[in-house]
């Protein structure tokens, strides 16, 4: 088939548009969303700076590249943060991708390790609960390491990777928990709270497929394995029901989100964010004594003594 826009073999169809797209009409579509998305998400004056987690997958790597080129130009600092959780044979191969391709943007890049930080791995963890997923432990303490990193290096905002399709099944995932208040939390996060380093989702329109496409056109090299944990993750059954309706029904995955931005405002004044304490262990912001990471490691030495 033909692109839309021009004579030029397509590459990808975007069911949900109806159009199809070769290589350069499908790179510059996708790079005006994420730059309109910059825009929408975040005022980012000169002189700030920006950390983007990079796990060393193609969304995160897409995202550490769209960042560097659309903000670097305008005098905005990045760098790049990976988080090691201790996975031995994924995690170590994945973080190579993340140096390689910081070194190729010639940005700052920080590793931090769960075993330097919390004494323990993932891999450790996933040996602990046995009876339960790991990822609920992984989640939490990488983003405690990730909000203390960004704020140890001085950033202003921190970049995340998730997708069109992650944001969709996190939005789905609360309402069926009935966990209103925390889809009130969701990001991108449009008011500062002390103590957290505000969180933008350039990417949160893209669907995977497209990144993947982007990613493999733009020549970046990028790791593709699955966590081993992954197929314990409650996240799959929504991946599979919101993958389902896109195939019968394409947009839905835009919908979701549409929707939930939409209602986003009166959620946030329905449930406005709990004041916040400084953690009595580690300093951390938490609405109670000791925040989520420090109960978890509580948890998990408690189950290591027993």
């Amino acid at each position: 088939m033909k692109c839309s826009s021009c004579d030029r073999d397509a590459v990808i169809f975007t069911p949900y548009s109806g159009r199809y797209l070769c290589e350069r009409h499908f790179t510059g579509f996708l790079e005006r969303r994420v730059r309109s998305e910059f825009k929408r998400q975040a005022d980012i004056p000169r002189g700030s700076k920006i950390a983007v987690a990079v796990s060393g997958g193609k969304d995160s790597v897409t995202a550490m590249y769209l960042t560097y080129e659309i903000m670097a130009p305008r005098r905005v600092e990045v760098e790049a943060i990976s988080v090691d959780e201790g996975t031995p044979g994924y995690r170590d191969e994945a973080i190579k991708k993340a140096v390689e391709n910081s070194k190729r943007l010639g940005i700052e890049h920080h590793v931090v390790k769960y075993k330097d930080a919390f004494g323990i791995t993932t891999a450790e963890i996933a040996l602990t609960v046995e009876d339960k997923s790991p990822c609920s432990y992984c989640g939490v303490m990488r983003r405690w390491l990730l909000n203390t990193t960004a704020k140890r290096i001085g950033a202003d905002f921190m970049v995340t990777g998730l997708n069109l399709d992650d944001t969709a099944q996190s939005i789905l995932m609360n309402f069926t928990k009935g966990d209103v208040e925390r889809l009130a939390r969701l990001g991108p996060h449009s008011k500062v709270q002390s103590g957290l380093v505000p969180r933008l989702q350039p990417l949160r329109l893209i669907p995977e497929r497209e990144v993947y496409l982007y990613a493999s056109i733009r020549g970046f090299t990028f790791h593709e394995s699955r966590c081993p944990d992954a197929g314990r993750a409650v996240r799959n059954e929504y991946r599979a029901i919101i993958n389902g309706l896109e195939d019968r029904h394409p947009g839905t995955r835009h919908a979701i989100v549409n929707s939930y931005d939409a209602i986003k405002p009166l959620l946030e004044q329905r449930f406005r964010p709990a004041e916040l304490n400084r953690c009595e262990r580690c300093g951390e912001p938490t609405p109670g004594r000791l925040c989520m990471t420090c109960r978890m490691l509580d948890e998990l030495k408690r189950n290591r003594e027993n």
